[in-house]
């Protein structure tokens, strides 16, 4: 039995990624091509996801369609030797997504659900993760500034006494992203924004952020665990369906 997935590029904002999505319109996944970091929607499917965009920058074409048998193992040594050669042979291996999206995804367990690059309408807006479970409904993105000194006071953030917008921008996500949802049939949602930071974090505990929590990454996913439960498992199922539909997003 073959899958047929479609692969495209999508080029904006400094961004660079290849989007696989399965015949039945689902995602399959993505690689940063930049980064080399790959994120598996469906963990199934992650051999032809490798295997796809393999095949994609070998023909070099706006949109590739692709049958492939039904694969459960991995990439054979040629193809995997191919993406190493674009994307660099220190590119995470065996994870599903960055750090902070295995991090997230750990939270499975505890009956948390996470969807990876969530695009939002026609602008090229991706969601770097978004994250419904117990404790609520959660737009997470990370910020890396390995060595930097973070300083996080109210409605401020400053890198090595920088000022820098990645609250400001991360509200405006958040809000985004629940009006939308709203829209779709989610009603009674309130979505709030993370920020995970790679450096040296201080938050001043007089004057904690607003509208918004910053956390190092160390912290994730300790605390989402240690939340006070907000909504029950059957909202959390509903809600991350819904978040996985395409129509959602498309507005």
């Amino acid at each position: 039995m073959e899958e047929v997935l479609t692969v495209r590029r999508w080029r904006r904002y400094g961004a660079d990624r290849l989007f696989v999505t399965h015949e039945s319109g689902g995602r399959v996944g993505s690689v940063d091509l930049q980064s080399g970091e790959v994120v598996v929607d469906d963990p199934v499917l992650e051999a032809g996801l490798r295997r796809a965009a393999q095949e994609y920058l070998r023909a070099d074409v706006p949109e590739l369609v692709l049958p492939l048998p039904r694969v459960t193992g991995s990439l054979d040594a040629l193809d995997e030797a191919g993406l190493d050669a674009w994307l660099g042979t220190d590119r995470p291996r065996d994870e599903r997504g960055s750090p902070v999206g295995v991090r997230l995804d750990r939270l499975a367990e505890a009956g948390w659900q996470t969807v990876h690059d969530v695009p939002l309408g026609r602008q090229g807006t991706v969601v770097e993760h978004l994250l419904i479970g117990p404790g609520g409904i959660f737009t997470v993105s990370e910020r890396r500034h390995p060595g930097s000194r973070v300083r996080v006071e109210a409605r401020t953030m400053r890198v090595d006494e920088r000022p820098v917008a990645y609250l400001r921008d991360a509200r405006l996500e958040a809000a985004r992203v629940q009006g939308l949802l709203q829209s779709a049939g989610c009603a009674g949602i309130t979505v709030r924004a993370v920020l995970v930071v790679d450096g040296e974090l201080e938050c001043d505990p007089t004057s904690p952020p607003q509208d918004a929590l910053v956390v190092a990454r160390h912290e994730v996913p300790t605390v989402f665990r240690l939340m006070p439960e907000r909504l029950d498992r059957v909202r959390v199922h509903a809600f991350a369906q819904m978040a996985r539909r395409r129509t959602t997003w498309a507005r």
